[in-house]
């Protein structure tokens, strides 16, 4: 096992400075934190307080890092993961990277030592800013994104497939002047929702420039679009939100400014939050699993604890499906 005295020797410092920077302290250059971080990647080291739970070679406790721990989305997840790993008689330990792809190297190595296997969901749902941050020594199931070295195994969502679904049903009610919310820029979900969407626009309806609003999966986008939207006098009959967060808040605006949605417009979302079936109307949207999502990656995990060898190539695509309610039930005919 490789210990903070071979780190301070590849790193070319003391095992004191070592020591300071693995544990966070800000008394430690940025250079010179860099430098022992990629000698701690380099040689796999595992913090002491493993070492202390290697006479047991279990913690009993399963890591869980994502981006943000706001929102419905995310408490579902965990909601998938946390039947699983308590019926398995194990803990989580839940670590947040805040969405900043600077933050998810240090999040996975904290957790390094103190969980048996880690559940992890990249920021912006691409594992691109992981490359090198994560252990062979540590069993890792990625959450909503693919792998990208080919090795690691992941759940995800066929965001692309959703997309199309709902689009289609917008078009089969009716709609033809459809708008898009985007999610933001840099989010793999959020580029495969467009995707979906602007394919079956320019498939269906002949439009290879339909109107996309931008947006980042907050509800402040949605308001902000219906804004835009009636302002700007533009036509529509149907919104796609790329998430229901915004879908959510863009039908509040709507109807605060006399519009019914499901008849005077067709609104949509994405994911089926539990919110979704508690507002007037009810939205149509996405059901994506989120909770499936996180329990069939929290057995997947508990699979490779018990030695099983996983690979991306067992990674799991869930299929969405479309949860038609009265936001998309109105009367519009073509």
């Amino acid at each position: 096992m490789v210990t903070i005295r071979e780190v301070a020797k590849a790193a070319g410092v003391s095992v004191a400075t070592a020591s300071r920077a693995l544990n966070g302290l800000t008394s430690v250059t940025r250079e010179t934190r860099e430098k022992i971080e990629a000698a701690a990647i380099r040689l796999d080291y595992v913090p002491h307080s493993g070492a202390r739970n290697l006479t047991r070679r279990t913690t009993d406790t399963v890591g869980v890092i994502l981006p943000d721990l706001f929102g419905e989305f995310f408490s579902e997840m965990i909601r998938g993961i946390d039947v699983v790993v308590h019926r398995a008689g194990k803990n989580l330990l839940l670590g947040n990277m805040h969405g900043s792809p600077e933050e998810t190297g240090q999040a996975i190595r904290a957790m390094r030592g103190r969980v048996d296997g880690l559940l992890v969901m990249p920021p912006n749902s691409s594992a691109d800013t992981m490359a090198g941050a994560l252990s062979k020594q540590l069993p890792t199931v990625l959450l909503n994104a693919r792998a990208v070295d080919g090795h690691t195994p992941f759940v995800t969502v066929d965001n692309y497939a959703g997309a199309r679904l709902v689009t289609e049903h917008l078009i089969e009610r009716g709609a033809r002047h459809i708008v898009h919310i985007a999610g933001p820029v840099s989010n793999r979900d959020a580029s495969d929702r467009q995707r979906g969407y602007r394919d079956v626009m320019k498939e269906r309806l002949g439009l290879s420039d339909p109107t996309i609003l931008p947006g980042d999966f907050r509800e402040n986008a949605g308001r902000g679009a219906a804004r835009f939207l009636l302002d700007g006098n533009i036509r529509f009959d149907a919104v796609f939100a790329g998430n229901d967060l915004m879908a959510v808040d863009l039908m509040a605006e709507l109807r605060e400014n006399g519009m019914e949605i499901g008849r005077d417009v067709l609104v949509a979302g994405f994911d089926d939050i539990p919110l979704t079936r508690y507002v007037t109307p009810q939205l149509t949207t996405v059901h994506s699993d989120i909770t499936r999502l996180g329990s069939a990656a929290a057995l997947m995990l508990l699979r490779m604890l018990r030695g099983e060898a996983l690979s991306s190539s067992d990674g799991l695509v869930i299929a969405p499906t479309l949860a038609i309610r009265g936001s998309t039930m109105g009367s519009r005919q073509p």
